[in-house]
């Protein structure tokens, strides 16, 4: 029976410090720091926000997204530290590569309203979390303080441009324990790193575009004249929600007639009309990563002649991007010839016009797409090529103001190993026709 319980309370505590997500293998976060480590040099300190903002009261906390990059846990006010390992030199010696993730000591009261933290006193806390050590929060200066033998600088993320912490931070110890600390900016090396996706990584990634999908197929269904804008948002967040998805990768944007314009209207607050369209732009997060997809419906069940000529040269357009890519070569930004960006905005220029005979491009007020990942617009490198490992959307759109008329269709992909580009989203019809058939389905 002892083996019974404890076996319980560990894979309880399991659920309670990931959060229940569909989480990878500890391995995979442990390949992160190393590289990170052998990326940056010298000895990085991060932490975990704290739990007692606002908005955590209203939407649940959100663990910050390098941090959940590097460790896979949700758990706020922790603490890592990783040091490249060194040679030794003159009389400072040599260095082993180091990790070591701190936990603050458990407060019995508050997990009466919080439920139940994982301790440093727990004698699994390795084995749960994937870290060589854990130690608790408060010997974290003293460890800081035996790897900056030799001056080495610290990499850390949450210091201002200048390197100055206040002395309520949770970094001001490190001004005391050495005054010629070199403070650098993290984000860069973090940046390189999250462009490319690994096979986890991606995994995670379809079951957020899958679960999109279904609640944009609960929308084909839903819209049409008399339903409020906020009855669709609300039913995909409920298709997507119960398909594990934990919360809305972005406010979700549901904006019919004139607000189809607005590319980001968020308020859901009008009823759809007959003879307008509708814009979609929403999607879930699924264990952290986020999809994005959008699709444009006549909100009567079919397009207008006007609205079905946007709405292909829009498709047109972003059909031109995909046949363009060329692995390792094209670019997402940009108005080199190496650019998807250009060959759509070149498609729009040369096909339709508006209502005074002019051409289409400046009706298309965006770029092109964005990488995708743990945040929805991640931060990711645009200066590199789109090559294997990378994820990214492509979305064109038109916005007429003064027709009423927005089009937007915007889809998910991912390079694969072999440099193939490959359509997360297919499955989600966006033909004009085949849009119009999904609507009729009951």
């Amino acid at each position: 029976m002892r083996k019974v319980l404890v076996s319980f309370f560990f894979f309880n505590l399991i659920g309670c410090l990931c959060g229940a997500l569909d989480r990878q293998p500890n391995s995979d976060y442990h390949v992160r720091r190393e590289a990170l480590a052998k990326k940056a040099g010298g000895v990085i300190v991060l932490f975990a926000p704290m739990e007692n903002s606002a908005g955590d009261a209203t939407h649940g906390f959100r663990q910050e997204d390098n941090y959940y990059y590097l460790t896979g846990l949700t758990e706020p006010g922790t603490a890592l530290l990783i040091a490249s390992p060194e040679e030794a030199k003159g009389d400072v010696a040599s260095r082993p590569y180091t990790e070591i993730l701190f936990l603050p000591a458990r407060n019995l009261i508050q997990e009466k309203w919080t439920g139940p933290k994982l301790g440093p006193e727990n004698p699994d806390a390795s084995k749960i979390t994937g870290f060589d050590r854990v130690e608790e929060m408060g010997k974290l200066p003293d460890e800081v303080g035996k790897l900056l033998v030799g001056a080495h600088p610290v990499v850390f993320t949450d210091v201002s441009s200048h390197g100055e912490a206040s002395a309520s931070e949770p970094s001001a110890f490190l001004k005391r324990i050495n005054s010629y600390i070199t403070f650098q900016d993290l984000k860069v090396a973090l940046v390189s790193l999250r462009t490319y996706k690994d096979a986890g990584e991606a995994v995670l990634m379809r079951k957020a575009v899958d679960a999109s999908v279904a609640a944009h197929f609960a929308a084909f269904k839903a819209v049409k004249p008399n339903v409020t804008e906020r009855e669709i948002s609300a039913l995909m967040q409920y298709e997507w929600g119960k398909r594990g998805c934990e919360r809305p990768a972005y406010a979700p944007i549901v904006g019919s007639g004139y607000y189809s314009t607005v590319l980001h209207y968020a308020e859901d607050s009008n009823t759809m009309k007959a003879g307008d369209v509708v814009v979609i732009d929403a999607a879930g997060e699924y264990s952290m990563y986020a999809a994005d997809i959008t699709r444009t419906l006549p909100v009567s069940g079919h397009f207008t002649a006007r609205q079905r000529e946007i709405y292909d040269i829009v498709l047109g357009a972003q059909q031109a991007a995909e046949a363009a890519f060329q692995s390792g070569k094209s670019m997402l930004a940009g108005d080199s010839e190496a650019s998807i960006n250009k060959v759509a905005r070149d498609y729009i220029n040369t096909h339709g016009k508006d209502l005074h005979g002019e051409p289409l491009g400046k009706y298309f007020i965006h770029g092109l797409g964005h990488y995708i990942g743990l945040n929805v617009h991640d931060t990711n490198d645009y200066k590199v090529p789109l090559g294997p490992g990378v994820m990214f959307t492509i979305e064109p759109g038109i916005y007429i103001p003064e027709e009423n008329l927005g089009v937007r269709i915007e889809d998910d992909y991912y390079v694969d190993a072999d440099g193939k580009l490959i359509k997360l989203s297919a499955t989600l019809p966006s033909r004009a026709e085949d849009v119009e058939k999904a609507m009729s389905v009951k």
